[in-house]
């Protein structure tokens, strides 16, 4: 008995290993066929969803319904007002900021020439979305055609762009003008000025047909219903029934190219710049340099501030108006901000349109005042022969 206890001890440690890896092959077939089953359902589930799609969309569809800001009937006035004042103050301020650097010489700079071009970017670039909300919510309707989609989505694209590249432009003007003052009129000069520009209008030209010719090629949804208040590309992305994997792929491809390495230069930028500031000895030569580009500074930060938020919010508040409030951020309020940012921050800008505003409002006044002074003025005798007005012989 002691001789067979011996022996059965000295085969344990055999047999746990036999049973040790044959349960590790077990697992591993195990897992092998569950993730080729996984595989195969997922594949059944896309086919089916394309064949639901086809069968549901077997032409093209009409148009789409956007979600608004709310759907509970007494609110629909006030909204009305409130993005209807949000949109003429966005349009007025920012033409303000154009009419004030093109009436100045003293701002014709090329920080004021791409200052300029992001007003009149953020103008359009507010008036290719809010004006079509205005109108549902007047009309209580929510519909879009589709050709309308389209376009307003190509155009969202285009100036949304313009304005992320010419916030990098902008960056790269202050680097120059801080860290290499000396080259500053020879590498921003009229002619580079221009050709900045109309690099910008390229890029944003070819992120915003990139994605039109993509979508055009889908030919069914999922859903006729795109959860914001407007036509959203990554929304219209989600709502296809193409592939998943080259719709994700071209969206991170063009986030990356339009989006990330535009902030990388921004942030570059800055870095030279904060470390050029650092260097200056005297504490007013680092705030008079620092005050030349906090305003640009401000608007960057509150751009991709909300820019941000409303896009990595779209995969936790999906269909929720909490996304419809996040695009509203830097759809609406950004570009309303920016002209308020550049005229509060800048002593050039605010003294330039306090100006401009005496010369507007005040040239009646000032004629209002000299007629009056006319008027009120002592009348004057004429003074006898020999004498002075004041009586005194000659």
């Amino acid at each position: 008995m002691v001789e067979m206890n011996s022996s059965t001890q000295k085969e344990n440690p055999e047999t746990v290993l036999r049973k040790a890896l044959h349960l590790l092959s077990f697992y591993e077939e195990s897992k092998s066929s569950l993730i080729s089953q996984r595989l195969q359902l997922l594949a059944l589930e896309e086919q089916q969803e394309i064949l639901f799609c086809g069968l549901k969309n077997e032409t093209r569809i009409s148009e789409f319904y956007l979600l608004g800001p709310s759907d509970d009937p007494e609110l629909q006035p006030t909204l009305f007002g409130l993005f209807l004042s949000m949109y003429l103050i966005t349009v007025l301020g920012n033409l303000l900021i154009i009419l004030a650097v093109s009436s100045d010489p003293h701002l014709h700079t090329p920080m004021y020439f791409f200052l300029c071009n992001l007003s009149l970017a953020d103008i359009c670039f507010t008036s290719t979305t809010v004006p079509k909300m205005l109108l549902n919510i007047q009309n209580h309707s929510r519909a879009i055609s589709y050709g309308g989609c389209i376009a307003q989505m190509s155009f969202f694209l285009f100036f949304g762009c313009m304005d992320d590249i010419l916030l990098t432009v902008m960056a790269y003007d202050r680097f120059v003008a801080i860290c290499h003052p000396l080259h500053y009129p020879v590498l921003l000069n009229p002619r580079c000025c221009r050709i900045l520009v109309l690099v910008t209008i390229l890029f944003s030209f070819l992120d915003s047909q990139s994605h039109n010719i993509l979508i055009l090629q889908f030919t069914c949804f999922k859903s006729v219903e795109i959860p914001n208040y407007f036509c959203d590309a990554s929304q219209i992305f989600k709502l296809s029934c193409s592939g998943s994997l080259t719709n994700n792929l071209f969206i991170y491809v063009s986030t990356v190219i339009f989006g990330l390495f535009p902030l990388s230069g921004i942030l570059y930028s800055y870095y030279k710049i904060i470390s050029s500031i650092l260097r200056i000895p005297t504490e007013s030569g680092r705030h008079k340099a620092f005050s030349t580009c906090g305003a640009h500074l401000s608007v960057v930060c509150f751009f991709y501030g909300t820019l941000l938020g409303a896009y990595c919010g779209s995969t936790v508040f999906y269909g929720s108006k909490k996304l419809v409030v996040a695009s509203v951020m830097y759809t609406v309020v950004s570009p309303m901000l920016n002209p308020f940012i550049y005229s509060l921050r800048n002593r050039d800008i605010s003294r330039t349109l306090r100006r401009l505003g005496r010369r507007i409002l005040g040239t009646q006044d000032l004629a209002a005042e000299s007629r009056e002074k006319w008027q009120l003025a002592p009348e004057r005798v004429p003074a006898p022969r020999g004498e002075s007005s004041s009586g005194r012989p000659i």
